[in-house]
């Protein structure tokens, strides 16, 4: 990758068909790199190209730190404010959001397809209580690092269950015996932080 001082004539970043996982992001210009023009190959057309893959696991590791830092600010305000009530807070303030960004045309989706989701589909937003309920609860008994690490080996554990059935009407992924020992391992770690 080769970055020079030129001014893009385009304000929009793209993200196109050169991934690994053909993900597709538009995000303002000034977001990534003010006053400079970013090349790939041949295939420079005013825009960045990163592997889906990298994307993809710096997108993960972005919602990981943000999820231990929403959970120690979560716990903060149920300090203030009671458990129950803030979660209800926490869900307004991110439905705002979500709401703001999507009146601004920055999702590409379709609302009016909402009600063509199958029934199960609609549990996310009951489970999302659940979540932030528990790590609003865990954290100031256990704190931060334990809670976080209990988080995450109920969520790999769920996560090879789905996998594996390919629950949901998802793609199967065959569970393994090196996933069993990555889970053992996780688990072990999570023992020795206690």
């Amino acid at each position: 990758m080769i970055i020079t001082n030129n001014i893009l004539a385009s304000s929009d970043v793209d993200y196109t068909q050169y991934m690994y996982f053909n993900i597709r992001i538009k995000l303002p210009l000034y977001l990534i790199l003010p006053s400079a023009r970013i090349y790939l190959g041949q295939y420079f057309k005013g825009v960045v190209e990163i592997t889906g893959t990298w994307f993809a696991m710096l997108t993960a590791m972005i919602a990981g730190i943000s999820m231990a830092v929403q959970g120690s600010l979560n716990a903060v305000l149920g300090k203030y404010t009671g458990q129950m009530e803030a979660t209800f807070v926490v869900h307004i303030i991110g439905s705002t959001a979500v709401g703001i960004i999507i009146l601004f045309g920055l999702g590409k989706g379709d609302l009016s397809n909402v009600l063509k989701a199958p029934w199960y589909a609609y549990l996310g937003g009951i489970l999302s209580v659940v979540i932030i309920y528990g790590v609003i609860a865990s954290i100031p008994k256990v704190g931060v690092s334990l809670a976080t690490t209990a988080i995450i080996v109920g969520q790999v554990s769920m996560a090879l269950l789905i996998d594996h059935f390919g629950f949901f009407g998802l793609d199967k992924v065959a569970f393994t015996w090196t996933k069993f020992f990555g889970l053992v391992a996780l688990a072990l770690g999570a023992k020795l932080m206690l």
